[in-house]
């Protein structure tokens, strides 16, 4: 004799039951248990795949930094080529005209006059 399913009447799936984990243990997650694993292992792989992506993004954030500040350096590094090269080219057509570079650097002198109207008040 051929086993007959027996038909009777599943009990009413509560949210307390899938907290607990008591879903697991109906007959229509046993018969269809291969699909469940396959959701399973799909949602681990996606989970892992973000996980991947996010670290990605870290190492692109963190290479976008480098970046501008070798940027900043480089702009430093040529502004202060170009200062030197303007001094070196200076000193030749002085040096051309026969005259000597400054030791000491000239000062400023500021002279405050304490009126304009020759005194008159």
């Amino acid at each position: 004799m051929a086993k007959r399913p027996t038909n009777r009447p599943q009990k009413k799936l509560t949210f307390i039951d899938i907290v607990k984990g008591n879903f697991l243990n109906r007959d229509e997650v046993k018969i269809h248990y291969k699909y469940f694993l396959l959701v399973f292992v799909l949602m681990m792989i996606i989970i892992y795949s973000n996980h991947l992506v996010s670290k990605k993004i870290e190492l692109v954030n963190d290479l976008k930094e480098q970046t501008e500040e070798y940027k900043s350096r480089n702009a430093y590094a040529q502004s202060r080529l170009i200062k030197v090269k303007l001094e070196s080219e200076l000193g030749k057509e002085m040096v051309q005209d026969s005259l000597l570079s400054l030791e000491n650097h000239p000062h400023k002198l500021l002279i405050k006059l304490d009126s304009t109207d020759g005194g008159s008040k």
